[in-house]
């Protein structure tokens, strides 16, 4: 279900801090004129963590119908509260959403037992699930049986790896314990990740190049190696810097300096320090992103 490129796709703000709906529509747009599989709306990336309940829901409806069926929206409609997320990914069935991402609960730190039972509970809706493994930003994770025994459920299919190198085996350790697809959540790791069986990304630099990361992908999925290692080498530097401060502040900065949304943030993310800001827009110059 999820093989290709499925962005994580940023949220647009006004100048004033309201989400820009419209730049949001024409965002979706470019990235299904990029050639990506899917986009997931309301993320880490989309700085899930700062919208208003009625914004959040407002954002997946608003994706979901400018998306029109072209690409697969997989709404972002985890939480530490397994209520909210169960509220939120209940209007994303109901607005029509493919699937939902579910981050691990953050802050309370659930044991194992809590775990299965938040994410059986969210499974049960009915729409698909991705597992988010990502414990350096929600300090809880995911041991492999506990995603083998989550498996085991109809509705969870795949599994974002979000851990950095770790990943890399985990990808390989996942598949060898159960049926359930992975997918990459560091752009960097994203070939070596499907070198071990992962079959595509959730994408942070497909919000800028789009294009480029799904031929990426693509190529590994035909067993094009060699053109796959040759894109991966040539943006891997592009890819990294997209994290050079905590994500999505570069990749916002970058879209900003591209035309395509301002770049605004809201607290307590704020802009780029002012070193990494030029080194940045170097890079965007260096890779021909800047008219």
């Amino acid at each position: 279900m999820f093989e290709g490129v499925h962005t994580a796709i940023a949220t647009p703000f006004s100048s004033d801090g309201s989400v820009d709906y419209d730049a949001l529509k024409r965002f979706v747009d470019f990235q299904v004129d990029g050639g990506v599989s899917g986009v997931v709306p309301v993320g880490t990336t989309g700085e899930s963590p700062t919208l208003k309940m009625d914004e959040h829901k407002k954002v997946i409806e608003t994706v979901i119908q400018q998306a029109d069926g072209r690409i697969l929206v997989t709404a972002g409609t985890g939480g530490n509260s397994t209520f909210e997320a169960l509220e939120l990914t209940e209007f994303a069935q109901k607005a029509g959403a493919d699937a939902t991402l579910q981050v691990t609960p953050y802050y309370n730190k659930p044991t194992n037992k809590g775990l299965f039972e938040h994410f059986s509970i969210v499974a049960d809706v009915g729409l698909p699930v991705m597992l988010y493994h990502v414990p350096g930003r929600s300090a809880c994770g995911l041991d492999i049986k506990l995603v083998e025994k989550l498996a085991e459920h109809q509705n969870v299919v795949a599994i974002k790896e979000a851990e950095g190198g770790p990943s890399i085996q985990r990808t390989a350790d996942i598949l060898s314990a159960c049926d359930i697809e992975v997918v990459s959540g560091d752009d960097p790791l994203t070939l070596p990740m499907m070198v071990n069986g992962a079959v595509g990304c959730v994408s942070v630099a497909s919000n800028i190049i789009p294009g480029i990361v799904t031929n990426l992908v693509n190529f590994a999925l035909q067993g094009m190696w060699t053109d796959a290692i040759a894109l991966h080498r040539q943006y891997n530097r592009l890819f990294i810097g997209m994290f050079s401060e905590t994500n999505p502040i570069p990749v916002k900065t970058a879209l900003g300096h591209m035309g395509i949304m301002e770049g605004v943030f809201r607290p307590p993310l704020c802009s780029m320090e002012e070193d990494s800001g030029d080194e940045l827009v170097a890079l965007l110059k260096e890779f021909e992103l800047l008219s």
